[in-house]
């Protein structure tokens, strides 16, 4: 996400920084290559006027000019005036009044308004919820079938629409039938078109009227830029939205769509679509795509994602191991799993501070398969292999590359590293494992 538009500030700062003082002169040049960057990444053009004035309003003060560290205190300033861009703070679902809570998906067709229904109703449903998902898009082709596929997938119930039917009678029959099914919260996934049409609009305020719903979320593919951004505003305008959700973010170099729609419409985004998979839905934290934009990383991104995919009692059981030299290659797999679990390794790079700026690092592939290679070496040993290494011989070897698939080569250099991370272990051990610490 934002990679052209973080090249391009990182080399304005870079400038900047070169000087040990800062003259208006040198503020306006860099303000100037801001407003170009931003422009180009297609930031709406009222939105770029605004954010140049206040940083500029700043930067030409005491703040910068007296500052020891000059440069730093624009990238400080520039950071802070994004967050304001953005909003400030994460934004989250209202979710309120009598149960069953409505969240009314809207947008344009083609937007993801039906893969982010499940990724929501997924995360709703770790949050402690029971949503219902309702196909309320009677007019696409296989809008109802492609909903209940996914729901079946991730495990969350649908309520079987009819095509023929009214999509407001769906979205009330599907309320009534809420507490029967033991659900507190209905997911209406509405239909779309390819453009903002008057019969589009009068269908969702209808639904509106009849659900009252607690909120209402515009579903925008983030990578048709400024085109997300005024159909965000014509919805806004006609239904008074509570929010927006930037799917296909991990696609969007360019970044416009997140950095203009708050400032345009005044409705925050709640969270964006980072990828395929069910789970593949964040929350929005304006401080945090700041950070990222200006290549500082995300520690807390990669705190929660490494939170969310290890399991503590293991972590516990792991360390015990770890104390009496007991790590098995069954342990070595699990380890891999978690990590696995977290996400590609090249994004979880980008995520720690100063990665972004390391020479090649976009170039930088990694092949995620290599994990499954090596599960798929330890699962085709034995038990007695998986917990004492020493006792597979050459013909062990052969049997392991067969059933893996693999080669003998790959199975050895599987066994050479992992023989010298016990080692590398046993020498940490004689340090000394502090108490609490994680075993990676």
């Amino acid at each position: 996400m934002f990679e052209q538009l973080s090249e391009k500030l990182e080399s304005v700062f870079k400038k900047l920084r070169g000087h040990g003082r800062l003259t208006e002169a040198n503020i306006e040049q860099g303000l100037r290559e801001v407003r170009l960057a931003l422009l180009e990444a297609d930031v709406h053009y009222r939105v770029v006027k605004q954010f140049i004035d206040r940083v500029r309003d700043r930067a030409l003060g005491q703040e910068v000019m007296a500052s020891l560290t000059p440069g730093q205190q624009v990238v400080k300033i520039v950071h802070e005036t994004l967050c304001e861009l953005m909003g400030a703070e994460r934004a989250a679902l209202t979710l309120s009044g009598p149960p069953p809570a409505c969240v009314m998906l809207v947008g344009l067709q083609g937007s993801g308004k039906t893969t982010t229904a499940g990724k929501l109703a997924l995360r709703l449903r770790k949050e402690g919820r029971h949503p219902l998902l309702v196909p309320a898009d009677v007019y696409r082709p296989a809008a109802i079938e492609q909903l209940r596929v996914l729901g079946e997938q991730i495990g969350i119930p649908v309520f079987p629409s009819q095509a023929e039917a009214d999509p407001v009678a769906i979205c009330l029959e599907a309320k009534a039938q809420a507490f029967p099914r033991r659900c507190d919260t209905l997911l209406l996934d509405t239909a779309g078109r390819l453009h903002i049409d008057e019969e589009l609009m009068a269908e969702l305020g209808r639904i509106r009227e009849a659900l009252r719903p607690s909120d209402i979320l515009f579903v925008a593919d983030a990578m048709t830029g400024q085109d997300a951004v005024n159909s965000a505003q014509a919805f806004n305008d006609r239904l008074d939205l509570s929010g927006v959700i930037l799917t296909k973010m991990d696609g969007d170099a360019r970044g416009g769509a997140a950095l203009s729609i708050r400032a345009i419409t005044g409705k925050p985004i709640l969270f964006i679509g980072v990828g395929e998979k069910p789970t593949a839905l964040e929350p929005f934290h304006p401080e945090r795509i700041a950070s990222s934009i200006l290549g500082m990383g995300d520690v807390l991104g990669f705190i929660e994602k490494a939170q969310e995919a290890v399991d503590q009692k293991k972590a516990l059981e792991l360390q015990k191991k770890l104390r009496k030299n007991q790590f098995t290659l069954e342990d070595f797999r699990d380890q891999l799993r978690q990590v696995r679990r977290m996400g590609s390794i090249a994004d979880l790079l980008k995520m720690i501070p100063g990665m972004s700026k390391v020479k090649h690092l976009k170039d930088l592939e990694v092949d995620d398969r290599e994990f499954v290679r090596i599960e798929a070496i330890i699962n085709s040993m034995t038990p007695e292999e998986r917990r004492n290494h020493r006792i597979i011989n050459g013909s062990r070897r052969r049997r392991i590359a067969a059933g893996s698939g693999t080669r003998i080569q790959d199975v050895n250099g599987l066994l050479k590293q992992y023989d010298q991370m016990l080692k590398m272990l046993k020498k940490f051990q004689s340090g000394g494992l502090r108490r609490g610490m994680p075993p990676f």
